[in-house]
C-alpha cells in the first residue's frame, strides 16, 4: 500500500441519513489504522455535501468510479440490500477488500458469488453481523465456553421492532416487499439468530411460522397503499447441535416493550442479555447490552465485562458506531496478517442458508435439517 493507512471508500453515505454516516464514518474516523479517502451516494451533490462534512478528499454518484480509485484499498457496502450484489462483485472484480453490511446479498445465490468472487480473488472479506462486535455477546459467549452454565440446556430470544408495521416513508417502502431481501427475516431476524448462533453453535434442526399478519401498509409521504409481502412474524423453534432447545420470536411493527431480550439456561447457571438501557426498538447489533448471569440458583446479578473485551479504544462513539468499529479492527489485523477476517463471506452464506431453512420450514410445514 501506498501509505500506512488502510484506505477506505463508502458507497451510501449521505451525510443526513443512513448507515453509512450514523454508523461507518464516525466508526472508521476514530480508528487510526484508517483514512476515509473516497465517498459515494446516488447523487453528486449529497456526495459533495458528504465529503465536505467530513472532510474526505473524493466525491463521486457513480460506484464503479469510486471502486476503481487507485486511492482506495477497501470499500464499505453501506446501500440496499438489492444493491449489495452489483457493486460488491464490481468492488472485488477490482481487486478491492471489501466490508458489506448484512444481509449481504439479496439472495443466497448472490451471496455465493460474492463469496467465491472473494475467495478467488484473495481479499479481506467481511459481512456487517456486528453483534459479533458486542462486548457482552463475547464475554457471554467465552463463559459459555468455559463452563460457567454447565451443559447449555435452552435458549429463548425475544426481538421486536417498531419496522414492519402499518407505516413507512417513501424510502423505506422497499422493505415491505420480500424480493428485495430487506425484510424482518433478514435484517433483525439474521442479526439477532447469527447472536444466538454466535454464542451457542449452529442449529441442527427447525421448525418455523414465518407470516405477514398484516397484508397493507401505508406510504406516509404519499398517502399511498402498500402491498405488504415481508412477513412481520417470524417464530423458530429448534434444536442446536449441542443439543440445547432453542426458540426465537421476531416481531415487526411492535412500538412498545423492550426490544431485544436473550436468556439462556444450563445445567450450572444462566445467563441473560439485554439492552444496557432498555427501550422500545432496541436491537442487538445496535444497542450497548448488558449481560447478567446466576450460578447454583442464586438470583440473576450484573456479569462485569473486562476492558479485553474492548477492541477499540474510548474515542470510538457508542450507539450505531461502536460494533462496527470492534468489526473494523478486526479486519484491519486480518489485512495486515494477511489472514482471513471475521465475520466473513462464508459465515454471511452460512447465515442466508440457514434464513432459506427457516422459510421451507414454514413453508412445507415439516421440522427441516438445516
Amino acid at each position: 500500500m501506498a501509505t500506512n493507512k488502510i484506505r477506505v471508500g463508502i458507497i451510501g453515505a449521505n451525510v443526513s441519513y443512513g448507515w453509512g454516516s450514523s454508523a461507518h464514518i464516525p466508526a472508521l474516523k476514530a480508528l487510526p489504522e484508517f483514512e476515509i479517502t473516497a465517498v459515494c451516494t446516488s447523487r453528486q451533490e449529497t456526495a459533495d455535501e458528504t465529503a465536505h462534512h467530513f472532510n474526505i478528499p473524493f466525491a463521486c454518484h457513480d460506484p464503479a468510479m469510486l471502486v476503481q480509485n487507485p486511492n482506495v484499498d477497501l470499500v464499505s457496502i453501506c446501500v440496499r440490500v438489492p444493491f449489495h450484489h452489483q457493486i460488491g462483485m464490481a468492488a472485488l472484480e477490482a481487486g478491492k477488500h471489501l466490508f458489506c453490511e448484512w444481509p449481504l446479498a439479496a439472495t443466497t445465490e448472490q451471496a455465493r458469488e460474492m463469496r467465491d468472487l472473494a475467495e478467488r480473488k484473495g481479499v479481506c472479506h467481511v459481512v456487517g453481523l456486528q453483534a459479533r462486535g458486542a462486548p457482552a455477546l463475547n464475554r457471554a459467549r467465552d463463559l459459555i465456553v468455559q463452563g460457567y452454565i454447565g451443559r447449555p440446556l435452552s435458549c429463548t430470544m425475544s426481538v421486536a421492532t417498531p419496522n414492519w408495521g402499518t407505516e413507512f416513508s417513501s424510502s423505506r417502502a422497499y422493505l415491505a416487499d420480500r424480493a428485495s431481501g430487506a425484510t424482518l427475516m433478514t435484517i433483525p431476524g439474521g442479526h439477532s439468530i447469527d447472536a444466538l448462533c454466535f454464542c451457542l453453535g449452529e442449529f441442527k434442526e427447525v421448525s418455523s411460522v414465518v407470516v405477514t399478519q398484516r397484508r397493507q401498509a401505508r406510504n406516509v409521504d404519499t398517502g399511498e397503499s402498500l402491498q405488504m409481502t415481508s412477513p412481520d412474524q417470524v417464530l423458530v423453534a429448534g434444536m442446536l447441535q449441542n443439543g440445547a432447545v432453542a426458540s426465537v420470536h421476531v416481531k415487526g411493527g411492535a412500538l412498545n416493550g423492550t426490544g431485544f431480550l436473550f436468556d439462556i439456561q444450563g445445567t450450572e447457571g444462566d445467563l441473560s442479555i439485554g439492552p444496557a438501557r432498555a427501550r422500545p426498538g432496541s436491537s442487538v447489533q445496535v444497542s450497548e447490552l448488558s449481560l447478567k448471569g446466576s450460578r447454583e440458583g442464586k438470583a440473576l446479578e450484573e456479569v462485569q465485562i473486562p476492558e479485553s473485551y474492548r477492541w477499540v479504544s474510548s474515542a470510538m462513539p457508542a450507539g450505531p458506531p461502536y460494533n462496527v468499529g470492534q468489526l473494523f479492527v478486526r479486519m484491519a489485523e486480518a489485512i495486515r496478517a494477511g489472514k482471513p477476517a471475521a465475520p466473513n463471506f462464508n459465515l454471511a452464506v452460512k447465515r442466508h442458508h440457514l434464513l432459506d431453512v427457516i422459510q421451507k420450514a414454514s413453508d412445507t410445514g415439516c421440522r427441516q435439517a438445516v
